[in-house]
């Protein structure tokens, strides 16, 4: 299982395979036609991640070898992409390793620039989302 910040280096090395942020945008798109789809129970209102323009759904949970598995949705076709992205880094990790996680993808792809300030504003938030989620569920799995 590579590490957050094998996974992060595996996406900056995609990513630098594109010439242009067309291509870029175009990669984007294609990871979140590719996302698997969320049950649909969990595209509730209590999943809505707040903060983003698009309506982006995010679910985590606890497998049986102690790893967070996330899944999600988003009504926003580069939205959806965004969150396929971070699902690839975050999913099947520990909970304290997303937790303590140093997100440094986004800066080295460019994503961050590429995006309007509502876009932005709406990855950090996404990202919160997955860093509270794996908090939550960390302290409710620590022995007392």
């Amino acid at each position: 299982m590579p590490s957050i910040a094998e996974v992060q280096e595996e996406i900056v090395q995609e990513f630098e395979m594109f010439d242009n942020w067309e291509q870029k945008y175009e990669y984007i798109i294609e990871l979140g036609k590719e996302l698997p789809l969320i049950d649909p129970k969990y595209k509730v209102d209590e999943n809505l991640i707040k903060g983003c323009q698009s309506r982006v759904w995010l679910h985590a949970y606890l497998d049986d070898n102690g790893r967070i598995r996330y899944t999600a949705d988003s009504d926003a076709i580069i939205v959806k992409g965004i969150v396929a992205l971070l699902i690839r880094v975050f999913d099947n990790q520990l909970p304290q390793d997303i937790v303590d996680a140093d997100i440094h993808f986004i800066e080295k792809i460019g994503l961050k620039q590429h995006l309007s300030p509502t876009r932005a504003n709406g990855l950090l938030a996404m990202i919160k989302q997955m860093k509270y989620y794996a908090l939550a569920i960390s302290q409710l799995t620590q022995p007392s």
